[in-house]
């Protein structure tokens, strides 16, 4: 799975670093309203992850009547 260019690890420490410098605060305004486009787009993309890995574990889990099975941690 490789949407925009980053895997879903480099994209969530990517976003990381735009949220601690944005929260650090020293940023000039033009810098900071860059940075928060670019957190809102990281954003975006990860969601796009998850939904993407929800659906695939959906389908994998799904029953023979159509339905999911409830996860449980010990895999059973």
């Amino acid at each position: 799975m490789d949407c925009g260019g980053k895997t879903f690890e480099e994209a969530v420490s990517r976003l990381e670093a735009v949220v601690q410098a944005l929260e650090d605060g020293r940023l000039p305004l033009e810098e900071a309203l860059a940075l928060f486009a670019e957190g809102v787009e990281l954003s975006k993309l990860c969601s796009r992850y998850l939904t993407e890995a929800e659906e695939r574990i959906a389908v994998l889990v799904a029953d023979d009547k159509g339905g999911l099975k409830p996860f449980t941690a010990g895999g059973g």
